[in-house]
């Protein structure tokens, strides 16, 4: 294995790559509008655990120019003035784990992949309040490369879009249900998703090939799904996970046992999808992932909505048509009771997360959204917030999960934090969430790459047109 120096390094290099790659995207993003727009009065909860209680926002275009006190922040005399008093603002959030394109509302499915679905997808991110999503392994690269492509060019909207290569035992990888659809959209369209590998040198040669097309991030899948599919195996992973590093590739994982976490690390993955901290999450291996700088994902929110009636929050509901919210709440109804083991998992999973928040392990916010039916773009990504919190984080360290930390994970440079030089990409919201989470639900304003969603136009599109 590679000493920690090295794979540090190699980190650096594969983030910078991806920087250059979405660089130039955040600078075109906006039409030549280098309109200077004064944010005072607002709180500005910056993103990096610090907040500033009356502060400005200077905005010049689709650049931060300006963030501080009143007395630090000049702008000029022809800026426009809008006072937020009593108003929070956050930085736009960032979902780490997703899969984008089935999830259709009205259905799900490969039916529904496309490049329209996508960009309905990245316009539901945009209007909960996410910069950013990364779908994880189950795209079309080709036709994940072309929308890149667009969005630096400032043909398409929404969230920015950035994804990872599949890898997996051949034929295998998603759940049984998801597997079939992915191959689906690979029969359909001709690409590739998910790369089979049999062997060590199988698993090297289709490292070397996503490299060739300027993939920075790939997935494994290391998970048997119950005995219905094979486990990658070490020697194949291990293989996998060293070619990638000497391609400045990064390798995150989806695993199901804390017992391959281990062998995983010591190989070199950067993060886990699926924290799995309720069940042998111990201090020694906890101690590994701080030690190998490695991220975990929970991956809370998905057990969650499964067991709560989520027809009736208005959070969701309001961007939906009606068909839809009787069609959840028919779901839910028909769903058996909670029993008393979830007091115990519970339990397993607050215990788990406070050794992790002790040793200062790096927790980021990632969903799965759109992996299962029903598993909503964005409004997850604020669920998850809230059991962060429920489980033991604070506020700020919640929103520090959300903003700096998967910026940092993904090499989004330019997003994160209120700073100087980054893109203006923030959330105003109605009410402070550093006193209840919740409030991150309160949005007033969404601005992404400094222009300003229009929720209301896109509320209105989904809550009334059947898709």
């Amino acid at each position: 294995m590679k000493n920690r120096a090295n794979k540090k390094w190699v980190k650096f290099i594969s983030l910078v790559l991806l920087m250059g790659l979405l660089v130039s995207y955040e600078h075109s993003s906006t039409a030549q509008n280098n309109e200077l727009l004064l944010l005072e009065g607002a709180r500005l909860v910056i993103g990096d655990g610090t907040v500033i209680e009356n502060g400005s926002l200077l905005l010049e275009g689709n650049r931060i120019l300006g963030v501080g006190d009143p007395s630090s922040v000049n702008a000029p005399a022809n800026a426009t003035v809008i006072d937020l008093s009593g108003k929070t603002i956050i930085p736009a959030l960032i979902d780490a784990h997703g899969h984008l394109g089935y999830e259709a509302y009205t259905s799900w499915g490969s039916v529904n992949y496309g490049r329209a679905n996508l960009l309905d997808n990245l316009e539901r991110y945009a209007y909960y309040g996410f910069a950013a999503a990364f779908s994880a392994g189950s795209d079309p690269d080709d036709l994940a490369i072309e929308l890149n492509t667009d969005q630096q060019a400032a043909n398409a909207t929404g969230a920015r879009f950035l994804f990872a290569a599949g890898m997996a035992p051949p034929g295998q990888g998603p759940n049984n249900q998801f597997l079939t659809h992915a191959l689906a959209v690979e029969s359909d369209t001709g690409m590739t998703i998910l790369r089979g590998a049999a062997s060590a040198e199988q698993g090297r040669a289709a490292v070397r090939e996503i490299a060739g097309k300027g993939i920075p991030f790939i997935k494994i899948w290391v998970d048997d799904r119950g005995g219905s599919q094979e486990k990658l195996s070490p020697e194949i992973y291990r293989a996998i996970i060293d070619e990638a590093l000497e391609r400045n590739i990064e390798v995150f994982v989806h695993q199901q046992a804390a017992s391959d976490m281990p062998d995983l690390l010591d190989a070199g993955v950067s993060g886990f999808l699926h924290g799995r901290i309720e069940n042998g999450m111990d201090d020694t291996l906890i101690a590994q992932i701080k030690e190998q700088d490695a991220f975990i994902i929970p991956n809370l929110g998905l057990g969650e909505l499964r067991r709560e009636r989520i027809a009736d929050d208005a959070f969701l509901t309001d961007a939906i048509p009606q068909a839809v919210r009787e069609s959840l709440g028919n779901v839910f109804d028909a769903r058996p009771a909670r029993t008393a083991d979830f007091t115990a998992y519970e339990q397993a999973l607050r215990d788990g997360f406070a050794r992790l928040i002790a040793a200062d392990v790096d927790i980021i916010l990632g969903t799965d959204a759109g992996a299962v039916p029903n598993h909503y773009f964005g409004y997850a990504g604020h669920r998850e917030l809230e059991i962060f919190v429920r489980l033991g984080m604070t506020p700020m360290q919640a929103l520090v999960a959300a903003t700096s930390k998967p910026a940092q994970r993904l090499g989004l440079s330019e997003l994160g934090t209120l700073a100087v030089g980054k893109s203006a990409d923030f959330i105003v919201l109605d009410a402070n969430p550093l006193d209840n989470i919740r409030n991150t639900r309160t949005i007033s304003q969404v601005y992404l790459r400094g222009v300003e969603i229009d929720r209301a136009a896109l509320r209105s599109k989904w809550s009334t047109t059947p898709r």
